[in-house]
């Protein structure tokens, strides 16, 4: 008598989305505000590969974020230079993710010659849909293909730990304005940060506290330490009873 067959479980395939696709859902986040837009194709000057500001560490964002907040500290220009760029990382990919299922492909990302915006030549991904952990290719996208490269090239000594609060309190930020311009959105937007929140170096960096993605982080992006800086609403320095102001950049 034979036994029972071992059937094996197909996995699903990633699949390319195409360009048009792509393109179309980056236009649409791109109207949920400014950390959201990525500029979309046209001509190469002006711009050059973001890689090549990682390994010089930002030095022009870092001085012009320290000298807007009027800091002599050069770790609060860092901080801050890296959690707007977190902001931008996250907010159009999260935004791609949840409301299209397309996950937009940042490996030819192209950083401004003059300003911290940020281009794709060319509109490429794939959809969500047929990626095995949504959150490991989320983490994978942001963090190890452009944070881990921008911590290292920094020149400014920042606790590690500081930063990865930074870059959970951006992809929490970036949920918040997405829910509230999309509320229908609600329930993957939670899911997907709630499991991008216990992934890797972002585990541990906080917890949501409320249903509309209220967060409190154990760090500080050291906002506060600027002559007219304060603590920010998910400051792991607040107290319960304290309430903040919004993120220094947003």
């Amino acid at each position: 008598m034979k036994g029972p067959r071992n059937h094996r479980v197909r996995q699903p395939i990633p699949r390319a989305a195409p360009a048009a696709e792509v393109r179309a859902a980056l236009l649409d986040v791109a109207g949920l505000g400014g950390f959201f837009a990525v500029r979309l194709g046209g001509p190469d000057l002006g711009w050059h590969p973001v890689t090549e500001s990682y390994a010089r560490g930002f030095p022009d964002l870092v001085a012009a974020t320290a000298a807007r907040h009027r800091s002599p500290e050069p770790r609060l220009g860092a901080s801050i230079a890296q959690l707007g760029h977190a902001a931008r990382l996250w907010s159009p990919v999260l935004a791609c993710t949840v409301l299209h299922g397309i996950v937009p492909d940042l490996s030819g990302l192209q950083r401004a010659d003059e300003g911290p915006a940020l281009r794709l030549p060319d509109a490429t991904g794939q959809y969500a849909e047929g990626v095995p952990r949504l959150a490991d290719e989320l983490y994978a996208a942001v963090m190890t293909g452009q944070l881990d490269p921008l911590r290292a090239g920094l020149r400014v000594k920042v606790a590690p730990r500081l930063l990865d609060g930074n870059s959970a309190s951006a992809l929490v930020e970036a949920g918040r304005a997405i829910l509230v311009a999309r509320p229908a959105a609600r329930e993957r937007l939670t899911v997907l940060i709630d499991e991008l929140l216990r992934t890797r170096r972002l585990a541990g960096t906080g917890r949501i506290t409320g249903p509309e993605l209220t967060f409190r982080r154990r760090s500080c992006c050291l906002y506060y330490r600027a002559p007219a800086g304060a603590k920010c609403g998910d400051c792991g320095l607040l107290d319960r009873t304290t309430h903040g102001s919004q993120h220094p950049d947003g």
